[in-house]
């Protein structure tokens, strides 16, 4: 079965301009990559476990804010490696400098077993909306685009 995760849009708007959170994954693999390799906060969750409260508690896990409010279920994607992405978008703020993400561990450098820790998000930010499609994982890029069709409503 393919692996199921999944995460929170977060979104506000500075005047008339509408902005989301996007994570970028920590780690070595990912240290010197920037444009489609940013995210929604997300993670995977076990069989039996509600989604929604999966993607609020791996918000929180990675970002030190725990989402809450309306929260607006988008559609359903399937990223590259063929796991799914289930994720809601919720109005919320908070300071993208001052996140506190938990850590992950794998053996670094590769082949020298060594363990390293790295967070799972080593930094965040804020985007408008033409900038987080640049930013964002590209199968993730629907998630912007019917977070605005909706939000435009």
């Amino acid at each position: 079965m393919a692996k199921q995760s999944a995460g929170i849009l977060l979104y506000r708007k500075k005047g008339k301009r509408l902005e989301v959170f996007l994570g970028h994954p920590g780690g070595p693999f990912w240290a010197k990559k920037d444009l489609g390799s940013w995210s929604v906060p997300k993670g995977e969750y076990q069989e039996g476990e509600e989604p929604l409260q999966a993607a609020i508690r791996e918000f929180e896990e990675e970002t030190g804010y725990r989402p809450s409010g309306h929260f607006i279920q988008l559609a359903t994607i399937r990223q590259k490696g063929h796991k799914t992405v289930h994720c809601w978008a919720v109005a919320g703020d908070l300071d993208a400098d001052s996140i506190v993400s938990n850590l992950f561990e794998i053996e670094w450098p590769p082949r020298s077993g060594k363990m390293k820790s790295f967070p799972e998000i080593d930094r965040a930010a804020w985007f408008p909306i033409d900038i987080a499609r640049e930013k964002i994982n590209e199968r993730q890029a629907g998630f912007i685009d019917e977070l605005v069709a909706r939000i435009d409503e």
